[in-house]
């Protein structure tokens, strides 16, 4: 299982870069690369997700970065719509799904290589200036807890970890710092992938003898990651990832048309 691991430390490492994009990445290495099918490769693509997010999230807590009420409220929301995007999962054809992941792919590559946008004052989610928390209101919690179930259904249906929705979603709604927002996006994450992997236990679509080498190879790449990451310019690591998707998400819209066999 050496080849397994190999392909979770790719997750691991995007995770550790970027906060988010290793999970979306996850189905399409173990569709390539093990041959199966996006139902089967899904549920291992969350547990190995639940593991490097969480234990990244773990860090950046001992940092003070993870903003743990705004996690708590998006991952609550997030747990509630996995397990749904896990049985739609089971009683969807693999083909649409395929077509659906590579949707998503591209979607993700847009939102690397568009220019970040910038954070206005009006933004509903803001930092107080006497305790540096954020200010609750209605607005923010609607946008918060809207996230949460998005980035849920996405997780359970097609195994990502729906870092790419909580990522951009709090780059644009919050005025929070980069490193922040990856952070609390991590602990977003596992939550929501915790409550798809019970679901896929629960399930029996869980192949655990493939799923604990993968989440054990993004484990160890986050790590190692982590010592890497203030080392390369962040804006180049987008445009890495936005291409990588790119192509992907082409060769999954191949495969999906039947021009590609494996």
């Amino acid at each position: 299982m050496i080849w397994v691991a190999l392909l979770g430390t790719v997750i691991g490492l995007v995770l550790a870069f970027t906060g988010a994009g290793g999970g979306i990445l996850s189905v399409p290495l173990l569709v390539f690369g093990l041959h199966l099918s996006v139902q089967q490769a899904a549920p291992i693509g969350m547990l190995a997700v639940f593991a490097a997010a969480s234990l990244g999230a773990v860090l950046a807590w001992r940092e003070a970065l993870v903003r743990y009420r705004a996690a708590a409220l998006m991952g609550a929301a997030g747990m509630v719509m996995a397990p749904l995007g896990v049985f739609l999962a089971q009683h969807i054809p693999n083909r649409p799904l395929i077509v659906a992941f590579s949707a998503v792919l591209m979607y993700s590559a847009w939102r690397s290589l568009a220019a970040p946008a910038t954070t206005q004052a009006r933004a509903p989610c803001v930092l107080s200036t006497v305790d540096q928390r954020l200010i609750w209101t209605r607005p923010c919690a609607q946008v918060l807890a809207g996230t949460g179930l998005l980035s849920g259904l996405l997780s359970g249906l097609l195994g990502v970890g729906g870092g790419f929705v909580i990522v951009p979603a709090l780059s644009r709604y919050t005025n929070l710092s980069i490193r922040s927002v990856h952070a609390t996006s991590l602990a977003v994450m596992a939550l929501v992938s915790l409550s798809g992997v019970m679901s896929a236990t629960i399930h029996g679509t869980m192949n655990w003898a493939i799923a604990l080498p993968f989440a054990a190879g993004a484990i160890v790449a986050l790590l190692a990651g982590r010592r890497l990451a203030n080392r390369v310019h962040p804006t180049r690591l987008q445009q890495v990832f936005a291409w990588f998707c790119v192509g992907v998400a082409v060769l999954m819209l191949a495969r999906a048309g039947g021009l590609l066999s494996v």
